[in-house]
C-alpha cells in the first residue's frame, strides 16, 4: 500500500538515482530525442529532493501533488507535462485510496491523456502499462522491469522526437521507459509492494 512515509522515502530513491543516472538517460536520449532526457529529469529530481525537505507533506495526496507540481515547473520536454500529469491523477486517486493498483492506474491514464500514447508506442507508457500488469498478478520484480524496458529497444517509435526517425528508432531504448523503470524499482525499495 502507499503511505506518505513511502512514497516520500521512494521519491527520494528515485531522485539520487536519477542524479546518478542522467548521463545515461541523456546518452539513451541522444541517438531518438533531443539528448537531453537526463539533464531535464536531473533538475526536476533536484527540485523534488529540496521541496520534499523543506516542507512535511500532509498526507499522502499532498506528497503526490508536490511532486507533480514540481516535475510540471521543473522538468523541460515532455517529460516535465507527462510526469506532472501521472503524479497529478496519482495525488487525486490518493484522496479516496491506497492501493497501488488505483493509484498508478490513475498515474498511467495521466500519461496517456496528455501525451495520447499507446503500448506499443515506444514511451514510457509501455513501461508504465507493463509494470501495472504485473502488480495485478503480484509479479512484479526488478528483473521483470528490465525486460519490459528492453522490449522498447525493438519498437518503431510512433509518438514523440523518436518518432520522426521511423524504422531507425528501432533498436535503442526508449528514455522515458528507462526513467519510468527507475520510478517503479523505487517504489519497490522504498516498501510500496511489502
Amino acid at each position: 500500500m502507499f503511505s506518505k512515509d513511502n512514497v516520500v522515502e521512494s521519491l527520494e530513491i528515485f531522485t539520487n538515482k536519477i542524479h546518478d543516472q542522467r548521463g545515461y538517460l541523456s546518452e539513451l536520449d541522444t541517438p531518438i530525442g533531443d539528448g537531453d532526457h537526463g539533464n531535464n529529469m536531473n533538475r526536476g529530481a533536484t527540485a523534488l529532493k529540496q521541496e520534499l525537505s523543506n516542507k512535511e507533506a500532509d498526507n499522502l495526496a499532498d506528497v503526490f501533488k508536490v511532486a507533480a507540481l514540481t516535475f510540471m515547473s521543473k522538468i523541460g520536454g515532455a517529460s516535465g507535462p507527462l510526469y506532472g500529469s501521472a503524479f497529478l491523477e496519482m495525488s487525486k486517486a490518493a484522496q479516496d485510496a491506497s492501493d497501488p493498483e488505483s493509484i498508478l492506474s490513475a498515474g498511467l491514464s495521466g500519461i496517456q491523456k496528455r501525451g495520447k500514447a499507446e503500448v506499443g508506442d515506444k514511451t514510457m507508457v509501455d513501461l508504465w502499462s507493463g509494470a501495472l500488469d504485473l502488480i495485478k498478478e503480484g509479479q512484479l520484480t526488478y528483473q521483470k522491469l528490465d525486460q519490459i524496458v528492453e522490449k522498447t529497444k525493438e519498437m518503431k517509435a510512433h509518438k514523440g522526437r523518436a518518432s520522426y526517425l521511423g524504422d531507425r528508432s528501432i533498436g535503442h531504448i526508449d528514455p522515458g521507459a528507462m526513467s519510468s523503470k527507475y520510478l517503479f524499482e523505487a517504489f519497490i525499495k522504498g516498501g510500496v509492494f511489502d
